[in-house]
């Protein structure tokens, strides 16, 4: 795994290892963000369950002022936190090590983008969107990653779901303030 383009070009990322352990590929990545390359310059993100950091990492990378990482797993915030400084992108990042439904519903932080890949079919994007969409700056988008037959929430709060676009066994989901869909 790499980061794709922007400042961190071509670094490669370490994961975590283990069965249960499901980067997002460069194809999903690319895709993603191909989808919103305009909106990602001097915007804040939030990278929940995130795992090695990718999704986060690359919009550092093509120009967002700052990431929030997240993420439940202290092997993955050691993983998150390697992988930023390798790419010399911690110094506009956070690193959180807790349960990510947790941190929307105490967070006080506003964020442009949210990128939620949590573990597949355990309803886990469900109890996250009852919450993120309470910490969004309006304007924004919420990308969530799932499994490809995973039933998602058509609408939470102001937000609904836009966009979805299927890759082999993975399906990414695009949600927007109505007023901006």
């Amino acid at each position: 795994m790499r980061v794709i383009t922007g400042s961190a070009r071509g670094r490669r990322l370490i994961t975590l290892e283990g069965e249960d352990i499901r980067p997002t590929t460069d194809k999903v990545k690319e895709a993603v963000f191909s989808s919103i390359q305009f909106e990602i310059e001097g915007r804040s993100v939030l990278d929940l369950f995130a795992g090695s950091g990718s999704l986060g990492i690359e919009a550092l990378s093509r120009g967002a002022k700052k990431a929030v990482f997240c993420d439940l797993s202290r092997q993955a915030v050691g993983v998150i936190n390697k992988n930023l400084e390798n790419t010399r992108l911690d110094s506009f990042s956070t690193v959180i090590n807790t349960d990510g439904i947790s941190y929307l519903r105490t967070t006080r932080e506003k964020f442009d983008i949210i990128f939620m890949d949590p573990p597949y079919r355990k309803q886990l994007i469900d109890k996250a969107m009852q919450y993120a969409h309470d910490v969004m700056n309006s304007g924004g988008v919420i990308v969530c990653e799932s499994a490809y037959d995973e039933i998602l929430p058509e609408k939470c709060g102001d937000f609904t779901a836009v966009k979805e676009a299927k890759y082999g066994k993975t399906k990414v989901t695009y949600y927007r303030a109505e007023a901006n869909a």
